[in-house]
């Protein structure tokens, strides 16, 4: 008999619920809804641009949009019964943390909370505690160096206690009405198996590992006397956090009746822990040593795994090494950038005023354009830098224009610009043993994008494959929830198992051309002057050269001579 699992992917604006045959992988329903609040999701602030919040109400509604609709797509397969569903995977933004009361409801459902953004999930994106997280990083140096060990040496703006002491400095009435904070990642299974006490939750390794400062070596979460330097609320918060952290491949639950009964499934199915979208995206990538596996949407995210039979080193700048974070049994290493997508997009609609169609006018108009033929050359930090200077203060330059600069060359400038920060990442974690033969990439540009694709297979001169999965990170948690079913009930026994079963590539494979490789590793190295001339305290160089370097390759680009 044929068995299937459910995929519930949450990304920045939408949600999609994926139902899948555990056997080969096979995609029979898929359906998507974009969250109703603020704009596609996402709410802002006018008077503080780096304000991004949900609604955890959208969260919610989005279980009941899709849900029962890709099962009635799933239904057209003859096979399909909603009875063969034997698990259900969950993954999600992050870190995105949740204020929720001591029944798990979420305080933006409260009246008196109504309208207000503190009360409401802080997106990943959300960089208003920025100063906090500075404070976290100088604190932790000076009291618990070793807890920056773990995660690149500095604590990020976009991360869990970062918000957190946020918004006990800007809003006491929602901090203190807050019995704690989950993540949205460990939020979506509680609520699908009716835990309403906070005892009760399985939280996941991924997000506690990589934005919590979680780890087994010092008992888990930061210390209470550490997170009362933050304030001695939050000191105190720390025992109300979740009491159990474990890997995705565990489960949080299994599904209530009441949730069954209003998505059309029988209750008691085991529901995976929750992780966060790339790291799932990873696992329905096939990602393994020696895979580093891209997720490229409005930003991206880079993980890799790493066997935890032998120590693996501290690499400064990445996002956390942790163990089990993203296959069990291997350190999970992230890294990625806070814009790549949202680069592009900003510069289509608040530059050019153009509309969605214009990306495809400007990739056309450049898209046989030689390497370095623009004479330009971008930082691609127009929302800070993620990975690995860990700086949401660093802005964006573009350096080389003229008279005759184009808007197409800027544009591909720009995708040029990200593929360079991708490199660095890369280059960042091979100095420290970590190898990379081939980059699996995932996600909408990857599999529309054919310029953009060669321009990154150049720069980072390893073949690029896509994956099989148009929704590989909903994939990836449908191949956990085959993991948390079981053999037993038709599922798998191990993640590999599942994904040798379930994770496939497309045909198409961008393969590095040696002559823009030579132009690129020239350009690269002018964006490494520039990253570290205005990204690293102290860094000193002489910038007089770079211009003119970026006329003379130009100039080769067309064939005039010197």
């Amino acid at each position: 008999m044929s068995h299937y699992t459910i995929g519930l992917d949450y990304g920045s604006n939408s949600v999609r619920c994926l139902v899948v045959d555990v056997a080969d992988g096979r995609e029979l329903g898929v359906a998507v809804w974009t969250y109703a609040s603020g704009d596609a999701g996402v709410l802002t602030d006018p008077a503080n641009p780096h304000v991004a919040r949900q609604s955890p109400l959208d969260f919610v509604e989005g279980l009941r949009r899709t849900v029962p609709a890709a099962l009635a797509q799933a239904a057209k397969d003859r096979a399909f019964a909603p009875a063969k569903v034997i698990g259900i995977g969950v993954d999600t933004t992050g870190s995105t943390p949740i204020p929720v009361d001591e029944h798990l409801q979420p305080l933006a459902a409260q009246p008196r909370f109504a309208g207000n953004l503190n009360a409401c999930a802080w997106m990943w994106k959300d960089h208003s505690g920025m100063a906090e997280a500075e404070k976290i990083t100088e604190l932790a140096r000076q009291h618990r160096p070793h807890y920056l060990a773990k995660c690149g040496g500095t604590y990020s703006s976009e991360w869990l206690f970062s918000k957190i002491w946020h918004c006990h400095q800007v809003d006491r009435a929602v901090f203190d009405a807050a019995h704690t904070w989950l993540e949205f990642a460990d939020f979506i299974p509680a609520v699908l198996a009716g835990i309403t006490d906070p005892a009760q939750v399985k939280a996941g390794i991924c997000p506690a590992g990589h934005k919590a400062m979680y780890c087994a070596e010092w008992g888990g979460y930061p210390d209470a006397e550490f997170l009362s330097f933050l304030a001695p609320e939050i000191g105190a918060l720390r025992a109300r956090l979740p009491r159990t952290v474990t890997t995705a491949d565990q489960a949080a639950g299994t599904l209530c009746a009441d949730w069954a009964k209003e998505l059309g499934l029988p209750a008691g199915i085991p529901i995976a822990v929750g992780a966060f979208d790339a790291h799932l995206g990873a696992v329905g990538a096939g990602v393994g040593p020696g895979a580093m596996v891209k997720i490229i949407g409005t930003s991206t995210c880079d993980c890799l795994v790493a066997p935890n039979t032998a120590q693996l080193p501290d690499i400064p700048g990445v996002c956390g090494i942790v163990d089990g974070s993203i296959l069990p049994g291997h350190y999970g290493i992230e890294a990625g950038q806070s814009a790549v997508g949202d680069i592009f997009n900003w510069f289509v609609k608040h530059v050019c005023r153009g509309e969605g169609k214009l990306h495809g006018q400007l990739r056309a108009e450049v898209e046989k354009d030689k390497p370095g033929q623009s004479g330009l050359l971008a930082l691609d930090w127009v929302n800070g830098n993620r990975t690995i200077l860990t700086d949401a203060r660093l802005t964006g330059l573009i350096l080389g224009l003229t008279l005759h600069t184009t808007q197409a060359q800027i544009y591909r400038a720009l995708i040029e610009a990200t593929a360079f920060g991708a490199r660095r990442i890369l280059d960042r974690i091979e100095e420290y043993g970590v190898k990379v033969e081939k980059v699996v990439n995932c996600g909408g540009i990857a599999e529309k994008d054919p310029m953009f694709m060669q321009i990154y297979a150049d720069v980072l001169g390893r073949p690029m494959y896509i994956s099989g999965s148009a929704q590989t990170c909903a994939l990836g948690s449908a191949i956990m929830a085959a993991v948390v079913a079981g053999k037993a009930a038709g599922g798998h026994a191990t993640c590999a198992e599942a994904q040798a079963a379930m994770c496939s590539y497309k045909d198409t494979v961008y393969q590095p051309i040696p002559e823009n490789q030579a132009v690129y590793r020239e350009l690269y190295a002018l964006y490494c002057e520039l990253h570290d001339s205005f990204g690293v305290k102290g860094a000193s160089f002489d910038h007089f050269p770079v211009m003119k370097k970026l006329l003379d390759i130009s100039r080769r680009a067309v064939g005039a001579k010197p």
